[in-house]
């Protein structure tokens, strides 16, 4: 559990990288509860502004000595351009740690960590965990084309096997990350895969490393309108550890979920062998 804070956060900096930005804010007692899959969500707009649901944003870095967590943003609307307003020395009412983070490694494990645009951002702490652990890591890293792309450089700082691709091929591969996975699987001779972006796209990652024997763990990109478990509007269809499928809360069971549970394919529908449809008149 996240034991999540809400507080006013100072903003110290916001600076563009490429086509995103990187939020730094100072969090006490916040950064030292972050764990990699965790994300904040931020309220927009000022106690009068009509934007009343907060957005929610992985969360990147959490430096508990500097009391500090950073979040990359892109803009994507109204929401993200009224926090694309900010100044340093502003506050910026925050709720983190929020969500189940991913699955650590308890020993040495190789993993293969894919995502597409600025969605990768939780994956670069979780790679510095494995490689602590004495594990090793490689990249997939996507974007439909190479001003969307982020944290090359990152992932080159920590392992040599990195792969780039891009849709329209201005950089690296091209197509989209799924088309080198299979092969990349292989030849880092992959124990599990950590993959980010949307529903699409981690269904299927999802079903190429089931089929090539690879445990998939993966975070979740969803709308929330609340964020902390009570409005269900971002449930998913998964499969408990009891075998029975339930609804997920993807703000509060996930982001993180093992990919194998989620049924992909009812996704944004209701199985009619789900644990209380028949309660709701469905089955």
């Amino acid at each position: 559990m996240a034991h999540p804070v809400q507080l006013r956060a100072e903003l110290l900096e916001l600076t563009p990288i490429g086509a995103y930005h990187r939020m730094v804010l100072r969090a006490p007692g916040v950064a030292e509860r972050v764990r990699p899959g965790h994300f904040a969500a931020l309220a927009v707009g000022g106690p009068d502004s009509s934007m009343l649901l907060r957005r929610a944003f992985s969360l990147h870095r959490a430096d508990p000595a500097l009391e500090t967590v950073s979040l990359v943003l892109a803009d994507h609307g109204r929401g993200t351009r009224e926090l694309l307003r900010h100044r340093p020395g502003d506050l910026v009412d925050l709720i983190a740690p929020l969500g189940t983070a991913f699955p650590l490694p308890t020993g040495p494990l190789t993993a293969l960590l894919v995502a597409g645009d600025y969605g990768g951002a939780p994956l670069f702490p979780l790679a510095e965990r494995i490689k602590a652990a004495g594990g090793s890591v490689g990249f997939i890293l996507g974007a439909a084309t190479a001003g969307r792309l982020y944290g090359v450089e990152q992932a080159q700082a920590l392992t040599p096997d990195v792969l780039v691709t891009t849709e329209d091929g201005s950089s690296g591969i091209k197509g989209q990350v799924t088309l080198p996975l299979a092969e990349a699987l292989k030849a880092i001779g992959a124990q599990a895969l950590y993959s980010c972006g949307p529903l699409g796209l981690l269904a299927e990652v999802t079903g190429i490393a089931t089929a090539e024997g690879v445990r998939s763990f993966c975070a979740v990109e969803a709308d929330m309108a609340c964020g902390v478990g009570v409005c269900l509007t971002c449930v998913l269809p998964v499969v408990g550890e009891d075998g029975v499928s339930r609804f997920a809360r993807t703000c509060v069971d996930g982001p993180c979920f093992d990919g194998s549970r989620i049924r992909w394919s009812d996704v944004g529908g209701v199985p009619e062998d789900l644990y209380g449809a028949s309660a709701m008149g469905l089955s």
